[in-house]
């Protein structure tokens, strides 16, 4: 994990000398790797908190190959245990064990026994029975090799003539490295920092910088307080480019049965259990 990131600091030292295609291109995959997790392996995979086409499916999982963190399935069983088990031993990166433990550190270390042994009580039967995470988990290395590092190298290279150097430290491994730092970010910083509208017993916290870097997932105490819905947000489209993908599908027909919560029960919840601060300020202007 160490050398990744020097190499990623690399890549950064690299952006002055490359062409700005190459960047655009980085970001691009930036884009759309993020989305086959926040589309793909959190909101469709994980909490079922919409439906999508087999087509749609299968753009997800290339989406989440590129952007390697584990196959969908291995992903959305993980989250699952988060959300049961959130801020205990049961959870895979629980937060109150510190921001570097919650961001990579649990990845460096043998799991906690009660992550396995709770982790058993949930299944993931549901995903088993989809065509598309089988196959993706049966080929995972493979399509990772070609996805997150062969593409993203031979493209800048064939397309616009920049150099090896350039194109795999930039759009490979920089842009990988960026992804899962922002997606680590959700785990801890969005775990420790922020506002607690709808539920101050919670660690998950409104972090707009999270939101920003993560396409809508810094919105993290709705997002624990209403798991099922799938924009993870109260704020429509407003930094959520995951929620603006998902209802462009739908327009398609490729995404459908969007789960979203009635605005007079999150009103209830945020004043039963929100940061009374919030509640009583907003009362006052009302």
């Amino acid at each position: 994990m160490g050398s990744l990131h020097l190499a990623a600091l690399y890549g950064l030292y690299l952006i002055p000398n490359a062409k700005i295609s190459t960047f655009v291109w980085a970001y691009f995959l930036y884009i759309i790797g993020g989305l086959g997790i926040t589309a793909g392996a959190h909101r469709l995979w994980a909490h079922r908190s919409y439906r999508a086409r087999l087509p749609m499916r299968i753009v997800l999982a290339v989406f989440n190959s590129l952007a390697f963190q584990n196959d969908v399935i291995e992903w959305a069983r993980d989250h699952r245990v988060h959300h049961k088990f959130s801020e205990t031993n049961a959870d895979p990166h629980n937060a109150k064990r510190g921001f570097f433990f919650a961001h990579v550190g649990w990845l460096l270390v043998r799991k906690h026994p009660d992550v396995n042994r709770k982790g058993k009580l949930l299944g993931v039967s549901d995903l088993m029975k989809d065509p598309v995470l089988r196959f993706q988990r049966r080929f995972y290395l493979p399509s990772v090799i070609v996805l997150c590092f062969l593409i993203p190298t031979i493209v800048p290279v064939f397309c616009w003539s920049e150099s090896v150097i350039n194109a795999y430290f930039i759009c490979a491994t920089l842009r990988y490295i960026v992804t899962l730092n922002f997606t680590w970010l959700v785990n801890s910083l969005a775990h420790m920092w922020g506002m607690r509208p709808y539920d101050v017993n919670i660690n998950p916290a409104e972090n707009v910088f999270v939101a920003m870097v993560s396409a809508g997932e810094g919105f993290h105490n709705y997002h624990h307080t209403f798991p099922q819905d799938y924009s993870t947000s109260e704020f429509g489209w407003c930094l959520n480019i995951t929620k603006f993908f998902i209802d462009t599908c739908a327009v398609f027909g490729l995404s459908c049965d969007r789960k979203t919560i009635p605005e007079e029960i999150v009103e209830q919840r945020r004043r039963r259990t929100g940061d009374t601060r919030v509640v009583t300020a907003e009362l006052k202007q009302e």
